[in-house]
């Protein structure tokens, strides 16, 4: 359980990179040869051996070897305690390939398991990980002073009824819970002095500490063989009944006790008073399990990381698990039940030596309780240096002059002391468990998701693993997790959950690379292939927009309102840079990326970025329809801003990007004169200076859009779009605020072709569409859809066509307000005109539309689309009647407009006066949409 010790070893002994510096600067030219001279001998690398094996065998010989593999014997037997270890070592051996995998993944730097992980799967499960590895180290180091604790007491301390027993001259402190913390906060505190002003001792200690356990448990063998029969008086304790047995027997080799000891015998835990089980037992015992990671935490110091971390914690993890199970059979063939469940110190009091037991308990469990304290500290510094909590850590971060992080230990040790309260080993040992075997879970999962990503990068040297073993290894922590307690392993998994949702929405954006995002990019490319356009169907259509954006800077209103009309689809912010290549010593679109994506964030819209470098607007708009989007997800859309003569402003001067905490100001000035900080976005276009595309150009934008087959809008006025006050106040009347959402108006006809007949074409109901998608998002769902219906008075198709746009309303599922509007009088300026005022002629152009939708679906059939020139010679007189029309509707003032666009004319020469028409149309009539719809969008089928 002590993974840390290593890291300690080569940190605490190497220092930081500028302590020979420092040393050097504030101590003379001896102190500097002197850190000189340390830093060359902590620089040698280690092996396999002394870099691995050492670390993870005292890691995982601690205080169960010697004070618990008697009571894991006595309560489970033979049977049950050989399943225990196979159980445990089968979890530990999962996570233990899954550390190699990641461990040998590329370079290792000094930082040990949290710095991997962390490194390796990005800091959501980096940081996670990191704080639940960091309380297992602080509940660890905790256990193991209670564990000295009841080593001490049990071989010095003085039986609670002393005057019913005969004492020893060496049974001299007190017993109780309040002296057992005593003792316990004593010990800790001189662990805790030892890692703020002294932990290189246990660095140069590791090695002796290594020998004194390996000769102690050769000890513990060998006496089962030497040492005969013995009859072995027992602690006292007042937990149990007073007239049981004081005494047990060792037996020795004999069949007759192996019986005895096979199957299990659960009882009373003498120190703790509570019933034991398969569970609480399994608790105590997996404790002898951990500190698998303690060969990764060395990275920093091995000659061959990728080559030593898997053989040599693979050579541990044999080890040990021999080494309990030999020490299993022979407790279980020569110690009486009796003794194994009174006494679980036996192995001093059978020992050829019996103090050499002793020295071996307080040794080694002194070490793993120091290295679990360094281990939590060092894991703290490392959270805060890499400022994943923001300012909650930011008091740890303090060093002192040789870079000892001392407000890490003091905080770990106050935590470790918390902890303590609890008294007694076994309290304690089921938390630590749960937490280490959350960790190992997480870990697995970690190697899962690299595995599952698929990512190139990761290929391990090690490659004795697959995504069977991660998830092995997952399965069998989880379960063993609820087998020992249901509840903490519910509070454990919510509390690492939550790390990782607060890590991945507050923490800081880092480059260490995001797992999350490769588990995204791996299925959303599963799922775009599995999207077959082939498979589309108009019941599933859904706007897929492609906005056109020359400067953000003037484009915000419209930005954010096309976010709210994409209905959950695909929205592409599309930008043309004008230039060729072949001049240029690079790209110049990649360093702009970052400035859209970051304006994307600060406008909190859900869209994607494409640029594109052009020779010409129209080219650069082709490009964009051609390559925006994959497979089934490509823009059906195309939102163009309205050419017109309106001077553009900026919007952007005067924000703050709350990501970065830079201002998005045209002009950046800077504190030094002579350095100019470079703008999100230049400057918008200011009055008199010449577009970049002229208004030929702009039309035939339009009309390429239509001849692929695209749906093309046009955005007029939203510079006067203020989407907080249309949707958070609501409209004012008469200066009185409104208690009803906004109103959206929708006209359908085809306004630049009087002639025309019927609301029910492809563009009208696309127009339809548009405003419902637009009514039913969330911001806008209090949103009235109010449609207008052109009619002349006294004609016979007037309730005929209100009729039929009804039930077409009601079978789409629109609910809209349909308005009659009589506009006879806009008409006859039509006709006027035209020199045809008898009734004869509109039945007559209405024969010639008739004939003209003909063509045209004929056309369409064959995948062909012409432009037609409109047969209409219409004045600027009739529309700009048709554009006090629609001001005259338009009470009370609606947020937006739809209008009917009519397809481009065929001859080009027409486009300047189609243009005009256009403008003239939509002129002042606050934020309009003009829309050309080519594609069904609607349907009345289930």
């Amino acid at each position: 359980m002590s993974e840390k010790a290593p890291l300690l070893h080569y940190r605490l002994t190497t220092s930081t990179g500028p302590e020979p510096e420092d040393a050097s600067k504030h101590s003379g030219a001896k102190a500097g040869r002197d850190s000189r001279r340390s830093k060359d001998k902590t620089g040698r690398k280690l092996g396999v051996v002394f870099g691995v094996v050492i670390p993870t065998l005292l890691s995982m010989f601690s205080v169960v070897v010697f004070l618990r593999i008697g009571f894991v014997v006595g309560q489970a037997g033979l049977y049950q305690s050989v399943a225990m270890f196979l159980v445990a070592y089968f979890i530990i051996t999962m996570t233990v390939l899954s550390v190699c995998a990641i461990s040998t993944n590329g370079a290792l730097d000094a930082g040990g398991a949290y710095y991997m992980i962390s490194r390796a799967l990005g800091p959501e499960f980096g940081g996670s990980i990191g704080i639940m590895f960091f309380f297992a180290n602080v509940c660890g180091s905790a256990l193991y002073v209670l564990g000295l604790v009841e080593a001490i007491m049990s071989a010095f301390g003085i039986p609670e009824e002393a005057a019913a027993h005969v004492v020893g001259l060496h049974h001299v402190l007190p017993s109780g819970y309040w002296w057992s913390v005593l003792y316990g906060t004593v010990l800790l505190f001189i662990c805790f002095i030892v890692c703020l002003v002294g932990a290189h001792i246990y660095a140069k200690a590791t090695f002796i500490i290594f020998i004194i356990v390996t000769t102690v448990l050769a000890s513990s063998f060998i006496s089962f063989f030497i040492v005969g029969p013995t009859v072995v008086i027992l602690p006292d304790t007042s937990l149990l009944n007073s007239t049981s047995l004081r005494s047990a027997n060792y037996t020795g080799f004999q069949l007759h006790t192996l019986e005895g000891n096979l199957l299990p015998s659960y009882a009373v835990d003498y120190t703790t008073g509570s019933m034991m089980s398969f569970a609480t037992v399994f608790a105590v015992m997996f404790n002898g399990c951990t500190g698998i990671m303690a060969g990764s935490n060395m990275s920093g110091d091995l000659k061959n990381p990728s080559y030593s971390i898997p053989r040599g914690t693979l050579a541990a993890v044999v080890i040990t698990f021999i080494t309990y199970n030999l020490l299993s059979l022979l407790t279980a063939w020569s110690c009486d039940r009796h003794l194994l469940q009174r006494d679980y110190s036996f192995l001093g009091d059978i020992n050829i030596w019996p103090p050499l037991v002793t020295v071996g308990i307080y040794s080694s469990t002194m070490s793993a309780a120091m290295s679990n304290l360094i281990g939590a500290s060092r894991i703290l510094y490392a959270l805060s240096k890499d400022n994943l909590f923001g300012g909650v850590l930011a008091l740890v971060k303090k060093t002192s002059q040789n870079g000892n992080p001392w407000a890490s230990v003091l905080v770990s040790w106050l935590l470790v002391q918390v902890v303590l309260f609890a008294g007694k080993l076994n309290n304690i040992a089921g938390i630590v468990t749960i937490f280490f075997l959350l960790v190992y879970a997480a870990v697995n999962l970690a190697c899962l998701a690299l595995e599952w990503a698929s990512a190139p990068n990761f290929r391990p040297s090690f490659r004795c693993f697959t995504w069977h073993t991660c998830t092995l290894g997952i399965f069998g922590c989880l379960v063993m997790m609820f087998l020992i307690s249901a509840i903490y392993a519910f509070a454990s998994i919510a509390f690492m959950l939550l790390l990782l949702m607060l890590i991945h929405y507050l923490g800081p954006i880092s480059n260490w690379g995001y797992i999350s995002q490769a588990l995204i990019f791996h299925q959303v490319r599963k799922y775009l292939l599995m999207l077959d356009v082939r498979k589309d169907h108009v019941k599933f259509w859904r706007p897929q927009v492609l906005l056109m954006v020359a400067n953000p800077r003037s484009c915000i209103g419209l930005m954010t309102f096309i976010n709210d009309l994409k209905k959950s689809g695909l929205y592409v912010l599309g930008h043309i840079k004008l230039g060729l290549l072949d001049g240029l010593p690079s790209d110049p679109l990649q360093s702009c990326y970052d400035s859209w994506l970051s304006l994307v964030d600060h406008l909190n819209i859900k869209a994607f970025v494409n640029l594109t470098l052009a020779d010409t607007v129209r080219h650069g708009v082709q490009n964009l329809l051609f390559i925006t989007g994959f497979g089934g997800m490509r823009p059906n859309t195309v939102v163009l801003g309205f050419y017109d003569d309106c001077t553009p402003q900026d919007y952007l001067q005067g924000k703050i990007l709350v990501s970065t905490g830079l201002g998005l100001d045209a002009v950046c000035p800077a504190k030094d004169p002579g350095e100019q900080r470079s703008p999100f976005f230049p400057s918008v276009r200011g009055t008199g200076e010449p577009k970049d595309l002229q208004e030929e150009e702009y039309v035939s934008v339009i009309a390429d859009a239509v001849k692929m087959g695209k749906n093309v809008t046009l955005a007029r006025y939203f510079d006067q779009f203020n989407r907080e006050e249309v949707l958070g106040s609501g409209p004012k009347i008469g200066g009185h605020q409104s208690m009803t959402g906004p109103f959206v108006d929708v006209w359908p006809l085809n306004l630049l072709r009087p002639d025309s007949r019927g609301y029910v074409d492809t563009c009208s109901l696309f127009l339809l569409q548009l405003a419902c998608v637009l009514q039913e998002t969330r911001a806008w769902n209090q949103a009235r859809l109010r449609l207008f219906l052109c009619v002349e008075a006294g004609c016979s198709l007037q309730e005929e066509e209100e009729t039929k746009l009804r039930v077409m309303l009601k079978e789409l599922r629109i609910s809209a307000q349909v308005q009659m509007v009589v506009w006879d009088q806009v008409v006859a300026l039509h006709w006027q005109r035209q020199g045809r005022r008898e009734r004869g002629n509109l039945v007559e152009s209405a024969q010639n539309e008739e004939q003209l939708e003909r063509e045209e679906a004929a056309e369409e059939e064959h995948g062909i689309q012409t432009f037609p020139n409109n047969a209409a010679q219409l004045t600027d007189e009739y529309i700009c009647a048709v554009n006090n029309l629609i001001h005259r509707h338009g009470a009370p003032k609606p947020a937006v407009r739809f209008l009917y666009l009519p397809r481009p004319p065929a001859d080009t020469s027409r486009y300047c006066a189609y243009l005009h028409q256009v403008d003239l149309l939509s002129r002042d009539l606050g934020p309009t949409l003009l829309i050309h719809g080519v594609t069904p969008v609607v349907t009345t089928d289930l």
